[in-house]
């Protein structure tokens, strides 16, 4: 038996459907709170036990048999990077994602856990999952992330930890069922509904002057692509610790905005340069690539979409459609 948090979110819904549909693991417990209109839709295909709400897991946990259950995948957090109110970010994104540790050290339960780019900052140090100190994450989210992991990898070299655990530094994800994150969608989401509805396609203006308008690089990773590296690392268990989950190879917003483009039958004109919102502007990373070394050490062989693959699968199997749900 697997437990999911986050499992009305992109990547625990898409955590579930992997089990589901690619390894026919159908003994799962989801937990989550549905704070959005329709957002029981990212799970109401799947296969499992029970859902349990957030609020109630500990007890739930208390209990279950130990025994019967194989994994914790930890996906439930705040994700929002404009989140100022640290208060949340602290209950939300640490103090439970502790208990859960400590809970799975006791029980000798593996654990997997949502951790982000967000950690790495500007990036002037490099994306190298090697490197866990001296970051400076540019908002209150990249830190509840950055110190989670150090807090992590401390107990870790106490062996108070799970028998077998990672924190997943997932990159740019983007894909099917990320439909109720508003602002914090990815922008192939925002780009699709721009052009649909619009006519256009909306892609911030650089205010750094090494890069060109819509010449920010970002490392984006399809949905699919990020689970099913969790997911290997969850079954392989050769190396615990925190690992990049990225494709490797960063690409451009604007080499986005044209995958959706030809998918959608429009012309290059019609992609827009707009002003940074001033909220983002100096906490916006202008450059990600994950270094995935130690993913690919694990074992990890499969190829990753990139945006053009990715985007198109996205966008014929799940945006055009009448049910864009995985």
């Amino acid at each position: 038996m697997i437990i999911i948090t986050g499992a009305a979110g992109m990547i625990g819904s898409v955590a579930a459907w992997h089990l589901n549909n690619i390894l026919g693991e159908n003994d799962l417990i989801l937990c989550d709170d549905l704070a959005h209109d329709n957002q029981e839709k990212n799970f109401s295909k799947r296969k499992y036990l029970d859902f349990v709400k957030k609020d109630q897991l500990l007890t739930s946990l208390r209990q279950m048999d130990a025994k019967k259950i194989d994994a914790i995948i930890h996906m439930g957090a705040i994700s929002a990077t404009t989140e100022k109110v640290f208060s949340k970010l602290i209950k939300d994104n640490i103090r439970f994602s502790k208990k859960l540790w400590s809970y799975c050290t006791e029980k000798k339960i593996p654990f997997i856990y949502a951790s982000s780019a967000a950690t790495y900052g500007d990036g002037s140090q490099g994306y190298d999952d090697d490197l866990n100190s001296g970051l400076k994450p540019l908002n209150a989210y990249g830190y509840s992330k950055y110190f989670f992991d150090r807090w992590a990898l401390g107990m870790a070299e106490n062996n108070l930890c799970p028998p077998y655990w990672a924190g997943c530094k997932f990159f740019n994800v983007y894909g099917p069922n990320e439909y109720h994150k508003g602002r914090m969608a990815s922008v192939v989401y925002h780009a699709f509904n721009q052009i649909s509805n619009e006519g256009l396609i909306k892609l911030f203006k650089s205010n750094n002057p090494q890069y060109e308008d819509g010449g920010q690089l970002r490392d984006f990773i399809y949905v699919k692509d990020a689970v099913s590296a969790m997911i290997h690392l969850l079954n392989t268990k050769k190396i615990s610790g925190l690992f990049n989950i990225g494709t490797g190879k960063a690409q451009t917003f604007y080499e986005l905005a044209q995958s959706l483009i030809k998918n959608h039958q429009s012309s290059i004109e019609q992609i827009k340069f707009i002003d940074m919102p001033s909220d983002l502007d100096g906490k916006y990373q202008y450059f990600t690539e994950a270094k995935i070394d130690k993913l690919i050490e694990t074992g990890y062989d499969l190829n990753f979409n990139d945006l053009n693959s990715g985007v198109t699968d996205y966008y014929q199997n799940y945006l055009s459609q009448k049910d864009q749900y995985l």
